[in-house]
């Protein structure tokens, strides 16, 4: 019904719409547009509603990519017969352009289809797509603007010059070939041309040739496919035959009908009739048409019958379907039996699955394994976890009873007689051509050709022979001449021997083959009298049909030879009906030109029904000559009419479209016809499984997916399910649909595994072998049901279920014979040590993988032997056996080197890097690196993309981390980066371009700034492209640091700025607040310009950190406020932010945040001189320390903060008295930590104090010795301990605050 819409629309776009059409089509009175918009959305469900924003979001991103290198999505639009404007990302637009109207037919086409819509899923959506649409109705819907499309048609159209359109309205032109004026009515078409200069309108009529003119005309073009179609018509067939005329009052008939008027035949060809009589419509009755097949209900009679002498009856219906009855409405024969044999074994072949041979590496986490095993061992019994154990049992039970020679195949006896007999096509008959001698001819020797050639009916041996040209008639057909010439003379005598016997129908059929030979040696004039002759000799009635359609065939291709039109249009009107009702007339075509005045008179008399059907023979006709690329236009028109009349199965002419694309290497237009055919509500299991097929053999070229035998590609998913649903319905009691339905559901749920997605496989697998019937009829061998089964384990195993994997292992194995072991016994018992290590018992695991062991000693099975001893080593690690581990390990890359033969390459690669872990862990980096090397050898000489990847990472992260090189570790990201962009993981691209460029950074040189620079801003563009704003903002700002760092400051504010603008379009505050902070500490942390951070920090940060109410963050900025305006002797300014600082960490209860804040605060006012604040708030200070005192370093900070006081008191204050109390307990605090340097200064003062002030001998005697001491310790010469008052005390704490 969409398509029906859709398809109905498009012709209104193309021809309706009046506000622009009707007007003067004239270059220079219209703008045409340049670009086409089509416009993407993510909808669900068949309302095509859109989607959350989550998947809206990802189609954006998909588009920037495609923005930044379009190379991908140009290929899509050339294949859909466009040219690639540009990509609009963030309104989900691609502009696309066109250079002629037949690549605008094209696209019009593949929108109509639907076939664009798919295109657009196949190349913008990720893998986990496939599966979703499993599970959800989700897809890309593709919209396009018709009038724009429309206009654009029509500026090509009049660049071209000439164009066939219909007239909106009755017009007269001045005739230029008759005295007459050319009259034209509404909806007639004819081909037009543009004025020229002041020329005006020229006309051209398509029924009779005549021309015209007028300055001013009024027309719609044409649609696109009949552009196309009229212009590539000879000039014979598309002018002339007159206008069609005719009162059948439907376009498409069938039933019965009733002559209107009495009609004496004019030749053994038409049907005589009384006005009354019933006519039975043989095929098809189209009105446009002058002629139809109908037979006399009275007698039976079969003849042509005018339709203007007919009118319909309460028994004549419109018929919905385009076939005659018994005719084969498909291109090619989709024998099921074939289509399933041959999807098995392509499925087999795809999705081998080696479980059931080669062991499994234990690299699963059993951390949450091991959680959820306990929860389940103390609840009940799951039902379902029951209803499975009773199903495998009974799949064992019944490989237990049964001997391999029973299993069926593919290629048994049943399958054979279910196979349909394929009727056989009669060998040509075989003539002896005996020579002519004058006066001389023997009779005899015609009787086999006469025998042969009499009778009046149609024989299947008559059809070989009509089909046959000239060249097989004369090597094949008759033997015994030299050459043509006496062929002919053989086949004239006979002619002339049948006239005379009055054998009027062998008569009939020599001169088909005489006329058929003489055209074949371009003797057309001779050819054309033997055709006539053939339909002027004497008889009743035409009975065979097909011979008088191959006369007709054959003289209308003399006609259109020698010109004769009058003739050849009333011959193509009788071959017409012949063709609409008559099975197997098309093969007796030789050329299309009937097939192309067919459907020239459908289009000019808008009959849709007409025009499916000429377009189905047309495509029909060049399908059965192999002339391929000739078929797809006419079967894109016959999809389309289809879509509105449903006359076709839309799911068989996808197919075929599907084909045909592949076979014109359009690999896009393939797989989405192949996806359109498998979502038809009519669509068969034959039908699914083909277009599967299809899109196995096409998936390779349109991904660029290296071939391989043992891969099945995610995009099949749809059709596997599809077909899975399909077979349940058709299965029955055949092994064949078994047997699919086993294969398919493999594939299935190894596509589930590979996007780990397990719980979904389990879920197939469980409902296949739970349906037991279907299990108990399964053709496969013991063996591959226990491969099926512990691959159901492994999965179970992967999705933390090791309890259900071990049930399953328990039964394969006591199903295996006891005292015979076999290679798959060594697959269930290491599987079954993974399951029991994931379960934490790991002395029965350590055992299961030691009978492992012995298993592939006794067959000397080397890989599985290394993988078994690598699980060992693992299990090692995981008990904390470090050195046994080690040796395990060991022994299992030993195993690994020594294989000759491929497959293992990855589980030699993993086993390395687990064992590079463990000697990294140990200390013992070079055998790590050893380690890490070689598997990244080992990934690159395999072509393992993955492998390569994590050996990669592990050389970075120990090159940057564990054995710091950053020569190393530069060069192994950058190689990180080269597999990124074959992944086409461009997220993890841009971070890996971010961290080398940090790498550089470190390097501190000039030339390695540069580089972080081009780095950084290689980064940038990615994460442009993937939309990411907060790694875009941070990239911008990243590169404005490393300007600032180049002293290129003209760019460094450009920069900032619109990382701050990148910024605030997140409408993120949290992130705005961040990145505002991280630009203020470019120049916070820098030698030059520091006072730029105070904007960032006080006039941009700090009020969004109020707003937000973010304490933290305020702190933090208030503290950096406070420091910065320090170092830039901003002291006033500064007081104000050091107090926020201090109210914050109050509020926060930080103590060292509120200790930090109080010394801030006394600094400062020590630094403005205000010296009793200051003293407050280095007191506060102190008592907010630690007692007792338990670091160096604090009690250090007692000395110095005691000394300030002091200086505060005695310098500035000039109280000697209270300094002399503060030196003393910053002496105490200086004795206590040792500290002789501060014990001399303290001892100085204090000297200085009791000498000079306090007038204390003794106590001045006292520190004046100390202090000697301290001084001759220290190799300090001179004591002064003159009084020194005059001079102040802040000079001494310019950096107390720092």
């Amino acid at each position: 019904m969409a398509a029906r819409t859709t398809s109905s629309r498009m012709a209104r776009g193309f021809t309706g719409d009046a506000a622009s059409l009707r007007r003067n089509l004239s270059a220079s009175e219209e703008k045409f547009p340049t670009a086409l918009p089509v416009l993407l959305d993510v909808v669900r469900g068949p309302e095509h509603l859109p989607a959350d924003e989550e998947s809206q979001e990802m189609l954006r991103g998909k588009l920037r990519i495609l923005q930044a290198d379009s190379a991908e999505v140009d290929a899509v639009f050339m294949e859909l017969s466009a040219h690639l404007v540009s990509i609009n990302s963030e309104d989900k637009v691609i502009f696309v352009t066109f250079k002629t109207f037949e690549e605008i037919w094209k696209f019009s086409t593949y929108y109509t289809t639907g076939f664009l819509g798919r295109c657009m899923e196949n190349l913008l959506v990720d893998q986990k797509f496939w599966l979703s649409l499993l599970e959800e109705d989700i897809s890309i819907n593709v919209s396009i603007q018709e009038e724009t499309l429309n206009l654009l048609y029509k500026g090509i159209l009049m660049q071209e010059g000439s164009l066939f359109a219909s007239c909106v309205a009755n017009q007269m032109f001045d005739s230029s070939t008759s005295g007459g004026d050319l009259y034209l009515e509404q909806g007639d078409i004819a081909q037009f041309e543009p004025p020229f200069l002041d020329s005006g309108w020229t006309v051209l009529c398509l029924a009779d040739g005549s021309r015209g003119t007028a300055p001013n005309t009024a027309l719609e073009p044409v649609i696109p496919f009949h552009q196309w179609f009229l212009k590539s018509c000879a000039e014979s067939i598309l002018v002339g035959d007159g206008k069609p005329a005719c009162d059948f009052p439907l376009q498409c008939a069938r039933g019965t009908c009733v002559a209107s008027v009495e009609y004496d035949a004019e030749g053994p060809d038409e049907l005589s009739m009384m006005s009354g009589d019933r006519i039975i419509i043989v095929g098809l009755l189209v009105s446009c048409f002058d002629w139809f097949t109908g037979r006399k209900e009275e007698t039976g009679e079969v003849g042509l019958v005018r339709t203007s002498l007919v009118k319909p009856t309460s028994n004549t219906y419109i018929s919905a379907d385009i076939f005659l009855d018994g005719d084969e409405g498909s291109f090619f024969c989709l024998q099921e039996n074939k289509v399933i044999e041959e999807t098995t074994a392509l499925l087999k072949k795809k999705s081998q699955n080696e479980t059931g041979h080669y062991y499994k590496l234990d690299i699963i986490n059993s951390t949450a394994s091991e959680s959820k095993v306990s929860n389940i061992s103390s609840s009940k019994v799951d039902p379902h976890q029951s209803e499975l154990k009773t199903n495998i049992q009974r799949i064992l039970d019944q490989g237990q009873n049964s001997s391999p020679d029973s299993v069926a195949t593919m290629n048994g006896i049943e399958e054979d007689s279910a196979l349909p007999t394929e009727t056989q096509t009669p060998n040509p008959p075989c003539f002896t051509v005996h020579p002519v001698v004058e006066g001389n001819n023997n009779t005899e020797n015609f009787i086999p050709l006469f025998s042969f050639l009499e009778g009046q009916d149609y024989k299947v041996e008559f059809g070989v022979l009509y089909g046959q040209s000239p060249e097989l008639l004369t090597s094949s057909t008759f033997s015994g001449h030299s050459d043509k010439d006496e062929l002919i003379a053989f086949l004239s005598v006979a002619r002339e021997t049948a006239r005379k016997k009055r054998l009027f129908w062998s008569q009939t059929r020599l001169c088909f083959l005489l006329g058929k030979l003489c055209a074949g040696r371009s003797k057309f004039s001779q050819a054309r009298v033997y055709f006539e002759e053939a339909l002027s000799v004497p008889r009743e009635g035409f009975t065979d049909l097909r011979l008088l359609a191959s006369i007709y065939s054959n003289l209308v291709a003399v006609y259109l030879l020698q010109k004769n039109t009058e003739s050849v249009f009333s011959l193509m009107e009788r071959l017409v009906a012949l063709l609409m009702g008559i099975k197997g007339c098309l093969k007796i075509l030789e050329d299309d030109p009937v097939l192309k005045y067919m459907l020239k008179k459908a289009v000019l008399s808008h009959n849709k029904m007409a025009e499916a059907q000429a377009c189905f023979l047309l495509a029909k006709h060049h399908w059965t000559r192999a002339e391929r690329a000739r078929v797809v236009p006419y079967l894109e028109r016959l999809v389309v009419l289809c879509a509105e009349t449903q006359s076709i199965s839309p799911s068989h002419g996808c197919l075929t479209l599907g084909r045909l694309y592949s076979e014109l290497c359009l690999p896009y237009l393939s797989v989405s016809s192949a996806r359109r055919a498998s979502l038809q509500s009519s669509a068969t299991l034959t039908d699914c499984l083909s277009s599967m097929l299809l899109v196995l053999d096409n998936v390779n070229k349109l991904y660029g997916i290296t071939e391989q035998e043992a891969f099945v590609p995610v995009h099949v998913a749809p059709y596997l399910h599809r077909a899975l649903s399909l077979t349940k319905v058709r299965g029955g009691g055949s092994d064949r649909y078994h047997l699919l339905s086993y294969q398919l559901t493999v594939c299935l749920c190894q596509l589930f595994t590979k996007q780990r997605m397990v719980g979904h496989a389990i879920q197939q697998m469980h409902a296949f072998i739970n349906n037991s019937s279907a299990l108990q009829r399964l053709p496969t061998s013991v063996p591959e049901r226990n491969s099926a089964l512990i691959w159901l384990a492994w999965l179970h195993i992967s999705n933390e279920q090791p309890d259900v994997a071990l049930d399953i292992l328990d039964a394969v194995l006591a199903s295996m014979p006891e005292h015979c072991t076999t290679p798959q016994e060594g697959v269930v018992l290491s599987m079954r040590g993974v399951a029991l290590r994931c379960m934490g018992d790991l002395r029965r695991a350590a055992e299961s993988y030691q009978a492992a062991i012995d298993i592939c000693q006794e067959y000397e099975d080397l890989p599985n032997w290394a993988v078994a001893q690598a699980n060992l080593g693992l299990l090692c690690l995981k008990a904390g056996a470090k050195g046994l581990a080690q040796r395990h390990l060991t022994e299992a890359v030993q195993l690994f080197s020594e294989l000759d033969d491929g497959g293992h390459e990855e589980n030699f690669i993993t086993v390395l890097l687990e064992l590079g872990q463990h000697y990294v862990k140990q200390q013992q980096l070079d055998y790590g690196k050893i380690c890490y090397e070689w598997a990244l050898l080992q990934a690159i000489n395999a072509n393992l993309l993955d492998c390569q990847l994590k050996a990669t990472r592990h050389l970075c992260r120990l090159y940057g981390c564990e054995s710091p090189d950053q020569a190393q570790c530069i060069i192994y990201n950058q190689h990180q980066v080269q597999l990124l962009r074959r992944t086409g993981d461009r997220r993890q691209e841009g971070d890996t371009l971010e961290a080398i460029s940090q790498l550089y950074l470190t390097l501190g040189t000039d030339r390695a700034h540069r580089a972080a620079l081009d780095y950084t801003k290689s980064s940038l563009g990615i994460f442009i492209d993937l939309g990411c704003r907060e790694k875009e903002a941070y990239g911008w700002l990243h590169a404005g640091k490393i300007y600032h760092l180049l002293g290129q400051t003209e760019l460094v504010d450009l920069y900032v700025q619109v990382a701050q603008d990148v910024a605030l379009s997140t409408g993120d505050t949290g992130f705005i607040l961040k990145l505002l902070e991280a630009a203020g500490d470019i120049f916070f942390n820098s030698g030059q310009d520091r006072d730029k951070a105070i904007t960032f920090y006080r006039d941009r940060a700090l009020p969004i950190a109020v707003k937000s109410g973010s304490v933290h963050t305020r702190l933090r900025l208030c503290n950096k406020l406070t420091e910065l305006m320090l170092s830039l002797k901003l002291h006033g300014e500064a007081v104000e932010f050091a107090q926020i600082a201090l109210d914050s960490s109050i509020t926060l209860g930080e103590s060292l945040n509120e200790r930090v804040a109080y010394h801030r605060l006394a600094a400062l006012y020590h630094c403005l001189q205000q010296y009793e604040l200051a003293e407050h708030y280095y007191l506060k200070t102190l008592t907010l320390c630690p007692t007792p005192l338990q670091f160096d370093e604090e009690t250090l900070y007692y000395v110095r903060v005691y000394q300030t006081l002091g200086d505060i008191i005695f310098y500035d204050l000039k109280d000697p008295f209270d300094a002399a109390g503060y030196y003393h307990l910053a002496l105490a605090a200086a004795i206590d930590l040792g500290n002789k340097k501060s014990q001399l200064q303290l001892c100085t003062r204090l000297a200085t104090i009791y000498h000079n002030f306090l007038i204390d001998r003794e106590l001045s005697l006292f520190f004046y010795q100390k202090a000697r001491v301290f001084a001759a310790e220290l190799n300090v010469r001179r004591i002064n301990i003159s009084p020194d008052q005059l001079y102040s005390s802040a000079s001494q704490c310019k950096n107390t605050g720092q």
